[in-house]
This record gives structure tokens, sequence and C-alpha cells, in this order.
């Protein structure tokens, strides 16, 4: 009896998340000013077979300060196409403009982004970069070259600027060329730049709009609630533990102190 309760509470929740997520029957408000784009990596069991599969995630900053997830995705890996489809999900459920667009290093977001959102700025989380390039350096090293990259991805001086800071980011890469070559590819690559996007904003939010921070911590509540119940049986019981998670979430339903002061992203 007990069983059977729980398959029907489980059915009917799991029926719930899908008609507010999946099949995108719940409308969205038509501007977000800031969105977190991340994919987080669950093993469930497809075919008789434990694979890996990415799960697509979007959080927004809504302009009530709230943060919201505005959807969950399943597709086998990540790539932009992926991206491409999850924003174009986003579009027909009724958002029209996003301020900012905060993601990993991903190659083609900008191109998906402007298809979908065009004139969408992209920031590229600098946490990320740093942890690539300390991986590329010996262990003596690591410890200089995390210093110049501090120095280089300041954040809260509102005269450190998109130009002075891209300065900042030539010479770095000139410096550690001498003895690693994989940083000259990377002074004369201008995607780089969406890097320093952040520099644009008020310099008060900076710290909270250069880094995928938000949306990682999420993930580890992710990973937690599904790793305390093993691998996965299906991609619906994932989406159904990810999406309880989400919508749990209580410091969510409190506004982000300070992120409208940039009056770009939050005009009055």
């Amino acid at each position: 009896m007990a069983s059977t309760t729980a398959r029907r509470a489980f059915r009917g929740y799991w029926n719930t998340f899908v008609k507010m997520s999946r099949n995108g029957s719940r409308a969205l408000e038509t501007y977000y000013p800031i969105v977190f784009i991340d994919c987080v990596h669950m093993k469930i069991h497809r075919k008789q077979n434990l694979e890996t599969e990415a799960f697509y995630v979007v959080l927004a900053v809504r302009e009530d300060k709230r943060r919201e997830v505005l959807g969950i995705f399943n597709k086998p890996t990540e790539s932009a196409l992926g991206w491409g489809e999850m924003l174009t999900g986003l579009h027909e459920r009724g958002v029209r403009k996003i301020g900012l667009v905060c993601a990993d290093g991903l190659k083609g977001l900008e191109d998906v982004i402007s298809a979908v959102f065009p004139g969408t700025p992209l920031q590229r989380c600098t946490t990320h970069l740093k942890r690539n390039l300390l991986n590329c350096v010996r262990n003596g090293d690591k410890g200089e070259l995390a210093e110049d990259l501090r120095q280089v991805f300041r954040t809260g001086n509102s005269s450190y600027t998109v130009e002075r800071a891209w300065k900042q980011w030539l010479a770095l890469c000139e410096k550690w060329e001498q003895d690693y070559c994989s940083f000259r590819r990377r002074a004369e690559d201008p995607a780089y730049k969406a890097y320093f996007t952040y520099l644009n904003y008020e310099a008060r939010i900076q710290s909270m709009i250069y880094t995928t921070n938000w949306i990682e911590r999420l993930q580890k509540d992710f990973r937690r609630v599904t790793r305390m119940r093993g691998a996965m049986p299906c991609e619906e019981s994932v989406l159904l533990l990810m999406g309880k998670t989400a919508i749990d979430k209580k410091s969510y339903l409190r506004p982000v102190p300070r992120i409208d002061l940039d009056r770009d992203l939050f005009p009055e």
C-alpha cells in the first residue's frame, strides 16, 4: 500500500514538473536581467547501460532580484547546438530579452546566443579560465600565475576598464609564453575578450557576474541528492530530483542584495 501511494505521489509530482518546465507550458517573463547557463553530468541507465549524460540548467535573476530555475533539460552531451535549442525553448515560452548571459568557455556560444537573443552580451566564467590556465603550468609556477590572474581579473574598481584589463591580459600572456607556448595562442584569440564583459557593469556587482559560481553551487546540490541514491534508473528520475531540489531552494526566494545597482541590467 505504501509503495503504491509513493508511486502515485511520484507520478503526480513528475507530471506537474514536466508541465511546468520540460514541455514549456509554464509561461516565463519577457525580460531577465541575468541568466546563468551550465551543464551538470549525471549517470543514468539507458538501454541496460550506465551512461553519463548532460543535464542543461538555466538559472535566472529576475527583475525583482530573486533567482529562479527556468528549465532543466537532458541531452547525451553538452554542445553549443544543444544550448541553442534550450535558448530557443525559452524564447518560445515568452522570453524576449536577456540582459547578460554568464556561461563557461564552451565554443560557439556567442553565435547561438546572438541567433536567439540578438545583442545579448556573454560573460565567460573567469574561474573556469583560471583553473584551466593553472593546469597548464608546473606546480612551482602556480602561485605566481595565480597572483598575476588576480591582478588581471579585478572587481569592484570603477576605474578598471575593459581596455586596461585587456592590456594586462596581453602582458600576462607575453610574460608566460616565454615558458609555455600555449599562452601565445590565447593572446592572439579575440574570443578571450568575453572574459572581461563584467567590467562594463556597475563595479559593486562585478563579483556576482564574472563567474558561474551561483549555478555551480546549485549543481553541487543536484549531485548530492542524486549521489545519495546511486545511479539513476532513468532520465525522468534525474529531472524529478533536480526539479524538486531547485524548487526547494529557499535562498532563491530572497532578493539578491545590491544586484539591481546596475541600471543597464535593471532599468528603473
